[in-house]
């Protein structure tokens, strides 16, 4: 059995391979100390493999607190850049982009087969969309804002460019927000539960689209790939679909992103 571990701040995100086959499992992360939730995780696996994990892949956020060996078991720390890059371009199967691992903060990383370069990010990510549904909203769960979002209009929230400068910018459309929450700074507006989520879903998007975009283009590279839990939200891929239309960008979300920097992780164990 080969394992791979993520620790993020907010999820751990687990990847095992028995034979050819791949397996992914979601833990929220806890406020135990990172060695007993490595134990709690290990415990599953063997549990499930029948097997002793005599190795371990460990990235993310927490694995710098890790020991050389807990147990039984060796951990082999990869860096997360490396983590993240191998893991998105084999997701999308591609050689080269720019892969963006959109979880609590943002990462992005010039990604070339195995050469690795982290680019830019930004602190906003899923932990903004959290943090700021909790003031919005009443809620910090990221399935609840999302099917908010997806029920409601971010332009009651926002101005629009039309509304703005009275007309259209570049490649941007009459109706595309150019203030966000631009209409609630200006006057007072009684926002819905739904428009006030889908305004911060656009504004959490459009943040982390816009600048992929830029360090897309400096990077000379023409494809943008999403990983991370953030990406799970339907809300949030409608963002990016706006948003790389906007720009006519290549902006693409893999089947399962939000296992992408457990998986890169393993395959780097793996060599």
């Amino acid at each position: 059995m080969q394992a791979a571990i993520d620790l993020g701040i907010t999820n751990i995100d687990v990847v095992h391979r028995q034979g050819r086959v791949f397996s992914h499992r979601r833990i929220p992360t806890s406020r135990r100390p990172v060695e007993e939730q490595f134990g709690m995780v290990r415990a599953l696996l063997e549990a499930e493999a029948g097997e002793p994990l005599e190795q371990a892949a460990v990235t993310g956020g927490q694995y710098r607190m890790l020991p050389e060996q807990i147990g039984h078991t060796r951990l082999v720390k990869i860096k997360e850049v490396d983590a993240i890059g191998r893991g998105g371009l084999h997701l999308a199967g591609l050689e080269q982009a720019l892969v963006v691992s959109a979880g609590s903060g943002t990462a992005m990383v010039a990604a070339r087969d195995k050469s690795m370069a982290h680019v830019t990010g930004s602190a906003v990510g899923g932990g903004t969309l959290q943090g700021l549904g909790r003031l919005l909203l009443g809620t910090a769960d990221a399935p609840e804002i999302d099917a908010l979002a997806m029920r409601g209009n971010a332009n009651h929230a926002d101005l629009t460019l039309v509304e703005a400068i009275g007309g259209a910018v570049g490649r941007l459309p009459l109706d595309a927000n150019a203030v966000n929450f631009g209409r609630v700074a200006r006057e007072a507006v009684d926002l819905s539960p739904e428009d006030r989520a889908a305004g911060l879903v656009r504004l959490v998007g459009q943040v982390i689209a816009v600048i992929a975009i830029n360090a897309a283009q400096a990077q000379g590279l023409d494809t943008i790939v999403m990983i991370g839990h953030l990406v799970d939200l339907d809300s949030v891929r409608k963002v990016l679909v706006e948003v790389s239309g906007y720009y006519g960008a290549d902006i693409r979300v893999p089947d399962r992103p939000g296992c992408g920097t457990a998986l890169g992780a393993l395959l780097c164990l793996e060599g």
